[in-house]
């Protein structure tokens, strides 16, 4: 980092300019703090998103993956990366809890993002919403493998009403990376609508993850 020019070091050039002016390496670069033995700490950074395919997939990483890597063997930088990322997650949790998803459609992409981005196992998942379409919890129902979840409407439809929920908006990941939305989905989505609205609950949304992009349902007038 002594290198680096003092206008353009992360920590300075964040302070100048805002955290928006930072490349994803550069914001973690300044969490990490020190890079390791021949590896800088922007190279350590970038490493890590290479390693982890991209900052979706570093956001799923647990304690075990990191401590596979180089520099982050040691508990306490470790463990300041997990807190981090899951400050992040808890932010948002409150921010949608505290007034209606459409309010904050940008928060919702990107908290699924935040759980459900970078996974190689398929996860399909619920945000449960009040009367007022404020969360009240997200929970992963199901998972599946590469290629295929098995979800079962009753279990969306019980767990619905043992919330209480007035609303729902649904959301997979696609391992591949590609979010776009299959006929499979459409069929999903469809069906759960169908056995929600028996019980008066609204499907609002279903968001499909990919690598750096979400797709709605919504928006691409499947729903």
């Amino acid at each position: 980092m002594k290198d680096i020019p003092v206008a353009l070091r992360p920590r300075e050039k964040l302070l100048a300019h805002g955290p928006q002016s930072l490349a994803d390496a550069e914001l973690l670069a300044i969490i990490l703090r020190t890079g390791v033995t021949g590896v800088g700490v922007l190279q350590m950074a970038q490493n890590l998103l290479d390693r982890f395919g991209h900052l979706g997939g570093l956001l799923q990483a647990d304690a075990k993956a990191l401590a596979a890597i180089k520099g982050l063997g040691g508990s306490a930088k470790r463990a300041e990366l997990l807190a981090v990322l899951e400050l992040a997650r808890r932010a948002l949790h409150v921010q949608l809890r505290q007034s209606p998803v459409f309010d904050s459609p940008k928060a919702v992409r990107q908290y699924v993002q935040l759980h459900l981005s970078g996974l190689g196992h398929e996860v399909f998942g619920v945000l449960f919403l009040d009367t007022q379409h404020r969360l009240i919890a997200f929970e992963e129902l199901f998972r599946g493998t590469l290629s295929q979840t098995s979800v079962y409407p009753r279990e969306v439809l019980k767990r619905s009403l043992s919330l209480n929920a007035a609303a729902v908006i649904l959301t997979h990941n696609h391992p591949s990376g590609v979010a776009e939305p299959s006929r499979a989905d459409e069929f999903l989505t469809q069906q759960l609508k169908t056995v929600l609205a028996l019980v008066d609950v609204r499907v609002l949304d279903h968001l499909v993850v990919g690598q750096g992009t979400v797709v709605s349902f919504v928006e691409r007038g499947l729903l």
